[in-house]
């Protein structure tokens, strides 16, 4: 690791911040259509299929549980940890972006592409090269 970016330094502090708020998103958005559909169609828009509604929702929520625990034991600097959060967060921002500026979908999902995009910047911004936290 990069001087300045060892365990318990800035980067690493705000990393471990970024993952465990993507992990709680993730948790928090991914239960909500299983939890109570009416209200997340009444900010999202109607569906067609649930059951595709709930499997994207049950994704979301297993991929919390890695960044959560990742968080928790201050390991959010492994690879497979940034891979699955970066990729996760490009994936949703990509069909946000793609579906969203095409009208497919509401365009609260651009809001969506937002965060997504913003928690790929902050982990970038906390890898050990960058000179953002410094």
């Amino acid at each position: 690791m990069s001087e300045g970016f060892e365990a318990g330094t800035a980067g690493n502090k705000w990393r471990r911040r970024l993952v465990a708020a993507q992990a709680a998103y993730y948790g928090t958005t991914g239960v909500w259509p299983l939890v109570h559909m009416p209200s997340f169609e009444a900010v999202t828009g109607p569906k067609v299929d649930d059951w595709l509604v709930h499997m994207v929702g049950l994704l979301a929520a297993a991929v919390a549980l890695p960044l959560g625990v990742a968080a928790l034991q201050d390991r959010v600097r492994e690879p497979a940890v940034v891979v699955l959060a970066v990729a996760s967060a490009l994936a949703f921002a990509g069909i946000d972006l793609w579906y969203g500026l095409n009208g497919r979908i509401s365009p609260i999902y651009l809001a969506d592409a937002a965060v997504q995009l913003c928690l790929v910047a902050g982990i970038a911004a906390s890898h050990p090269g960058s000179t953002q936290l410094r």
